[in-house]
C-alpha cells in the first residue's frame, strides 16, 4: 500500500477516526493500531505477515530474557542469540542469491563451475527496517535504556507501526516505547505541522521525484551510451535530487501521519546537500540509519577511541556494511566504500595542523568550495548506487567525455531539478512561518487548503505512482 494512493488515504482516514475514538482506552488503542499495521503490511503480501510477527515476538522474548538475566555474561549470551537470529533471517531473504552468485562468479576464475541455479526468496518489503527495529529493542534492553520490563503489545507495535514499517525512519525502542506507555492527548497534536509535512512529502515524491525519474534518470541509466555529456550530467544531478525527494518525501509523510495519530518520529533529513564535509553529510542524510550504524556498529568496534589507523578501519567497515545493507550487489558495496573513503580522507584533512590550512578551513569561501566538492563526490557515489551493474556505471562515467547537446533538458525537468536541489537551502523559518500562519485559519479553511494542495499535486505529477526507492531495502 503506497502512501500517495487513494487506497492509503481511505485506510488512514479510517485508522485515524477509530484510533482517536479509542484513545481513552490505551490498551484497545494500541491493539487496534497493531492490527491496522498488519493489515497495512498484508496489503502487499499476507504470506509475510507471520515473518513480521515472528521476528517481533522473538525480539520481545529475547529482550525480556536480557532484562531478567542477573549477570552481564548471561545478558551478552541472550543478545548474541537474538542478533544472530535476526541477522540470519535478514541474510537469508536479502543475501542468499547474492552470495551464491558471487561464489559462482569466483569459481569461474578457477575453472568451469558446476551447473547450478538458485532462486532467491522474494524479498519482503521493509525487512531491513523491521529487522533493525528488532535488534534495537534487544540492544536497548541490554544497555539498560528501557526502565520497565518490555511489554509484548508495546514491543509488537514498536516493530510493526505502519507509518515507519516499510522505509523508516528507524526508531529507537528507548524513545518510542515511553510514548506507548501514556494515553494520546488530542489537544497536543500540531495538526497544521502534520498537514504541511504530508503535503511537502507528497509534492517531493509525486511531482519532483517521479518527474525526474520518468523524464530523465530512467532513460539515461537504462542506456547511457545513447546520450552525451550534458544529459549524463543532468541525469546524475537528477538522481541526486530524485533520491533525496523520494526518501525525504516518504519520511515527511510518515512523520506527518504519525503526528496526526499522536506519536513523534525523529527527523530523518536535514538539508544534506548543504553539508560541507562527509561527516556532516551523514549527520544530515538518513539520520536514523547513520546514528544507528554509529551507536550499534561503529562505537562497538571501537569508534574514535582507537589509534588513527584503527579508526579508519572502523569507518570503512561501518560504511561497507552500510552499503551492503542497502542492497545485495557489489555496486552498493562500492557506494559504501566510497563514503568510507570520503570519511577517512576528511579525517586526515582535519588532522592537518599547518596554520595556513587551519585558517583556510575557517573561511566562508572554503565552506562553499568544500560543499560543492562534497556534492560531486556524493553524486559519484549515487552513480554506483543507481546503476544496475558496473557496466552501466562505467559506461555512464565514460560518456561524460562525449560532447553533445542536451536532449532531455525540458523546462519541467530543469524546474524539478532546481527545486529538488536548491529547495534544501530554504530557511527553516519559512516553514515555521507557514505553520504559524496556517494555525490562524479556521479548521474548515485549513481542510479546504489541504484538499486543494492534494488536488494540485495530483495534477502536476506524472501519471501513475512509482514505488518509493527505499521500499526495496
Amino acid at each position: 500500500m503506497l502512501f500517495p494512493t487513494v487506497e492509503f488515504a481511505l485506510f488512514f482516514v479510517v485508522v485515524l477516526i477509530v484510533a482517536w475514538s479509542l484513545h481513552r482506552f490505551n490498551g484497545a488503542h494500541k491493539i487496534f493500531l497493531l492490527l491496522a499495521s498488519y493489515v497495512f503490511y498484508g496489503f502487499w503480501d499476507w504470506s509475510y505477515v507471520p515473518l513480521l510477527f515472528g521476528l517481533s515476538i522473538f525480539s520481545v522474548l529475547i529482550a525480556r530474557q536480557i532484562q531478567a538475566s542477573q549477570t552481564k555474561k548471561l545478558q551478552t549470551f541472550w543478545l548474541a542469540v537474538g542478533v544472530t537470529v535476526c541477522l540470519s533471517t535478514l541474510g537469508y531473504y536479502k543475501y542468499t542469491g547474492f552470495l551464491f552468485t558471487s561464489v559462482l562468479e569466483l569459481w569461474r576464475h578457477f575453472g568451469r563451475p558446476p551447473a547450478a541455479h538458485l532462486l532467491s526468496p522474494l524479498l519482503p518489503l521493509g525487512v531491513s527496517f523491521f529487522t533493525f527495529h528488532a535488534i534495537s529493542l534487544m540492544m536497548d534492553a541490554y544497555r539498560g535504556k528501557l526502565r520497565q520490563t518490555v511489554g509484548v503489545l508495546d514491543a509488537l507495535l514498536y516493530v510493526a507501526f505502519f507509518p515507519q514499517l516499510i522505509a523508516g525512519p528507524i526508531l529507537r525502542a528507548s524513545s518510542f516505547l515511553p510514548q506507548l506507555a501514556v494515553r494520546r492527548n488530542p489537544s497536543a497534536i500540531r495538526v497544521n505541522r502534520a498537514l504541511l509535512l504530508i503535503v511537502s512529502g507528497l509534492f517531493k515524491k509525486v511531482v519532483i521525484s517521479n518527474l525526474l525519474a520518468t523524464r530523465l534518470v530512467e532513460q539515461v541509466f537504462a542506456a547511457p551510451q545513447a546520450f552525451h555529456r550534458t544529459d549524463i550530467v543532468l541525469a546524475v544531478y537528477g538522481y541526486a535530487a530524485q533520491i533525496y525527494c523520494d526518501f525525504s518525501g516518504y519520511t515527511d509523510i510518515a512523520i506527518g501521519c504519525a503526528m496526526l495519530l499522536g506519536y513523534q518520529f525523529p527527523r530523518n533529513f536535514n538539508a544534506p546537500y548543504t553539508a560541507a564535509n562527509p561527516q556532516e553529510f551523514w549527520r544530515r542524510w538518513h539520520i536514523s540509519l547513520s546514528s544507528w550504524l554509529r551507536d550499534y556498529l561503529y562505537i562497538p568496534l571501537g569508534g574514535s577511541r582507537c589509534s588513527a589507523r584503527r579508526v579508519c578501519v572502523n569507518l570503512m567497515i561501518t560504511m561497507l556494511l552500510g552499503g551492503l545493507w542497502h542492497g545485495a550487489a557489489w555496486t552498493f558495496v562500492t557506494w559504501g566504500a566510497l563514503h568510507g573513503l570520503y570519511l577517512v580522507i576528511h579525517r586526515g584533512w582535519t588532522a592537518v595542523a599547518w596554520p595556513p590550512v587551519v585558517r583556510l578551513r575557517k573561511t566562508a569561501a572554503w565552506r562553499w568550495v568544500s560543499c560543492i566538492l562534497l556534492f560531486h563526490a556524493v553524486c559519484l557515489g549515487w552513480v554506483f548506487f543507481r546503476a544496475p551493474s558496473f557496466g552501466i556505471a562505467f559506461a555512464l562515467l565514460q560518456q561524460l567525455a562525449s560532447p553533445g547537446a542536451a536532449t532531455l533538458a525540458t523546462f519541467p525537468v530543469l524546474l524539478a531539478l532546481l527545486a529538488g536541489l536548491f529547495g534544501q537551502f530554504q530557511p527553516l523559518r519559512w516553514r515555521r512561518a507557514a505553520e504559524c500562519e496556517a494555525s490562524r485559519w479556521p479548521a474548515l479553511v485549513s481542510g479546504a487548503a489541504f484538499a486543494v494542495a492534494i488536488f494540485t499535486i495530483e495534477l502536476l505529477g506524472p501519471s501513475g505512482v512509482a514505488p518509493f526507492i527505499y521500499f526495496r531495502f
